[in-house]
């Protein structure tokens, strides 16, 4: 499948290039926060302007053809750096780790000034967003992957911007669907719940891969 990649890199030197790419995002991601709630005025504005430009001509100096895609390394390890939620090297993906037990998985971030729609409050679509790759990745981790079919979200109050909690955990299989139920919750108040239908792709089904069948999912 095309955007799916092996490669051999060493640990040490995987563990090294982690590090950057986290690095690189988080700054970018701090100058969006800036951006959003910067009050200077022209000349820094322009001066701003300058540097921006000058940081994106050393970043173009080498750079993929296109999207990064999947990953995956000799290690069994995968990347999925440009991911909109979990992308080591997005800034536009708030810094989400998702963490997964037995039986369900969790996560906890905080949504900044970036991330807002009503004021004070989280967007709807980022919530969804946000429920789109935690129960795709809950579902990947319960070895029964797949891409998201369908995504029921219910906003039951406004989620304020600021730290959040997301919980998800799969409900139950029918053949290549699985159905997998979340919440986000603020405080320990549920503000939005969720319910998603995740399907096995048919070129994913059959005698694959394991690692490629892993693939389809959304972590």
């Amino acid at each position: 499948m095309s955007g799916y990649i092996q490669e051999d890199i060493d640990p040490e030197e995987l563990a090294h290039r982690t590090e950057l790419a986290s690095a690189i995002a988080g700054s970018v991601r701090d100058l969006i926060d800036a951006t959003v709630r910067t009050e200077v005025g022209e000349t820094d504005i322009a001066e701003a302007r300058r540097l921006i430009a000058a940081a994106t001509e050393i970043l173009r100096k080498d750079q993929l053809p296109g999207p990064f895609g999947i990953r995956f390394n000799a290690d069994g390890t995968k990347r999925s750096w440009g991911n909109a939620v979990l992308g080591r090297r997005n800034p536009i993906a708030p810094p989400v780790d998702i963490r997964h037990e037995t039986e369900h998985s969790w996560l906890e971030v905080d949504l900044g000034p970036q991330y807002e729609g009503p004021a004070g409050l989280v967007h709807g679509g980022v919530l969804a967003l946000v429920f789109d790759q935690l129960l795709g990745s809950t579902a990947e981790f319960q070895g029964v992957p797949g891409m998201t079919g369908t995504l029921t979200v219910r906003y039951r109050r406004g989620t304020p911007l600021g730290p959040i909690r997301g919980e998800a955990r799969v409900d139950r299989v029918e053949g290549v669907k699985t159905f997998v139920t979340g919440t986000i919750s603020v405080d320990g108040e549920v503000t939005a719940e969720s319910e998603g239908i995740f399907i096995l792709p048919r070129w994913a089904r059959g005698e694959v891969p394991e690692a490629m069948r892993k693939s389809v999912g959304e972590g």
